[in-house]
């Protein structure tokens, strides 16, 4: 960190953090992100449906990202922020945060934007992390592609197994719901899975069979084995908000389906949250958005950002000339 006070600190470097960092650096703003280098994708081989960075893999467009900032004069350190708290204002002019750091450094900005993403909460099945982003999936466009018309599995943890496997069978025509702990299908259920082909296997999954580090079948609790090469999970998306929660902020349950698939920080349209100052983009306030979208957002937030600060600018100018 080559000074102590920034106009904003940004929290998390992934698409949402970096793209914010790069519009406020060619604000003219003086940008600082600090990363912990564990971003969510890591475990995916390629980024899709990002216009123009298709199957980009995620460490080199963090890469390019992070050299774009960079030529822009923003900053980047390695670091784990353990928590936020705000400074005493004077006048007009806003007192902004102290930010501190895991082994006990600070520094201070005039705005937080938080773009710490979230956490997948995995089923607890034997194998399922092991193989998660390779032949454990969740997200048909980030995914399906890659498998399609490939023997897949769709593991049921909640009520919404059924759409997951409707949904996945527009990638292929050889698509198996296991019931695992979900629950039983409606009848009405029950008649669009088998109209669509899809089929049902009753029992408990106690593990994944692998061979020659490559995903082959779902093993059931009785010893059967169905032959798979892909398996469909639902997650749980756990928003990584102690940065926000240190400031007051509480994160909320996201429900979809009737089922409650994670927690995100509420922030109004442009990313401000309910704590004057400090804003949110990305994974950690919207839970299902893709890499592009992530982007996307940190660029409108950073330029909502960028007009907060020249408020507060204008507003001390004001002040200073009327003193004289």
């Amino acid at each position: 960190m080559k000074q102590q006070r920034y106009d904003v600190v940004i929290v998390g470097g992934g698409a949402a953090g970096l793209s914010g960092a790069l519009t406020l650096a060619r604000a003219r703003r003086s940008v600082l992100v600090i990363d912990t280098g564990e971003p969510r994708n890591a475990p995916a081989s390629h980024v899709h449906n990002y216009l123009g960075r298709e199957s980009t893999p995620p460490g080199e467009l963090l890469a390019i990202g992070r050299g774009e900032v960079a030529g822009y004069g923003g900053e980047i350190v390695e670091g784990r922020v353990a928590s936020a708290e705000r400074l005493p204002g004077e006048g007009e002019k806003e007192g902004g945060f102290r930010v501190v750091l895991a082994g006990g450094s600070t520094v201070e900005a005039r705005r937080l934007l938080v773009t710490t993403g979230l956490v997948d909460e995995l089923p607890p099945v034997p194998g399922l992390a092991e193989r998660w982003g390779r032949e454990v999936l969740h997200c048909p466009y980030c995914h399906g592609r890659e498998v399609a018309d490939r023997p897949i599995g769709v593991l049921s943890t909640g009520p919404l197994a059924v759409h997951q496997a409707l949904m996945w069978r527009q990638w292929s025509d050889d698509v198996t719901l296991f019931r695992h702990t979900g629950p039983e299908p409606s009848d009405e259920e029950y008649e669009q899975l088998a109209a669509r082909g899809v089929a049902v296997v009753d029992g408990e999954v106690s593990g994944l069979e692998v061979t020659d580090d490559r995903f082959t079948g779902v093993r059931l609790a009785g010893g059967r084995v169905v032959p798979r090469e892909a398996l469909v999970i639902q997650a749980r998306f756990t928003a990584r908000s102690a940065v926000l929660e240190s400031l007051g902020l509480v994160p909320v349950a996201q429900e979809m389906g009737g089922e409650v698939i994670g927690t995100y920080i509420p922030t109004d349209p442009v990313g401000a949250t309910e704590v004057p100052g400090v804003w949110a983009a990305g994974n950690v306030t919207r839970l299902t958005e893709q890499v592009i979208g992530a982007a996307a957002a940190g660029l409108m937030t950073a330029g909502a950002i960028n007009g907060d600060l020249i408020a507060e600018d204008t507003r001390t100018a004001v002040e200073a000339r009327r003193r004289g």
